[in-house]
């Protein structure tokens, strides 16, 4: 397939995603949506993901695999594909979740209605086959820094940055636990408000063992986004840490 136009650049960290990349590459294809770059980072994986990549690069010229010379973690693999990327849209996808079809579109279209530079979308939880739970996210139809601080609302699969609106040096994700939260709260307090579309676009895999499924971690890695990355006061921390999890158990219920 012969397609170097190319409007949105999707970035996919890939870590031992062999069991899941096929898929994943499949879902960006299937896209109604064909005006984009499909950047998969492979942070030194040790299985057999980059050969699946590579037979998918050859037929369709959409598809390219960048190769990190050390392992460097999700933000590093990010960062690589961001300075890479050729789109005026950025969009992000872990290597095991999953699109519906009309999500390039559809959120194409919200961005340019509300002529915002970041929006992300509404998201179902998957089990391990990519088969959806039935326990849907729903977002809000703006959010702001101060908002954000209080609920973790935005999934990095559903976020589309428009670089015309939002300086590609601000889409650079820190070296920190919850790095792709860091980034969002970044971008809100610099440009001010983000906003939602209440459409379940994105399917998240919610496979044993991820970051996300160990609570205790994520409870750490909040609070240090609050007090180091922030540099938020004790009380503020704690107002904000009440919210957030009130919110992320209401989110898994």
């Amino acid at each position: 397939m012969e397609n170097n136009r190319c409007i949105v650049s999707v970035i996919v960290p890939v870590y031992n995603a062999a069991e899941f990349i096929e898929e994943t590459i499949r879902t960006v294809q299937a896209q109604s949506f064909g005006e984009w770059e499909l950047l998969l980072v492979d942070d030194c994986s040790k299985d057999n993901g980059c050969d699946v990549i590579e037979r998918y690069m050859a037929l369709d010229s959409r598809i390219r695999l960048i190769r990190q010379e050390k392992n460097g973690g999700a933000a590093a693999a990010r960062n690589a594909g961001v300075l890479k990327a050729r789109g005026r849209y950025i969009c992000f996808l872990d290597a095991d979740d999953l699109w519906e079809s009309d999500k390039l579109s559809s959120e194409l279209a919200f961005m340019e209605q509300r002529g915002a530079g970041f929006v992300f979308t509404g998201y179902e939880f998957a089990d391990e086959r990519g088969k959806g739970l039935g326990k849907i996210v729903h977002v809000p139809p703006t959010i702001t820094y101060g908002q954000a601080l209080k609920n973790t609302t935005i999934f990095t699969s559903t976020v589309m940055i428009d670089t015309d609106k939002i300086d590609r040096e601000d889409i650079y994700m820190p070296q920190v636990e919850s790095e792709d939260t860091a980034t969002w709260w970044h971008i809100l307090k610099k440009y001010g408000t983000g906003h939602g579309l209440d459409s379940t676009l994105v399917r998240y895999r919610r496979s044993t063992g991820t970051l996300s499924s160990n609570k205790a971690r994520a409870v750490k890695r909040i609070w240090n986004l609050y007090r180091k990355q922030e540099g938020l006061s004790l009380v503020k921390s704690l107002y904000c840490m009440c919210f957030w999890a009130f919110r992320a158990v209401l989110r898994r219920i």
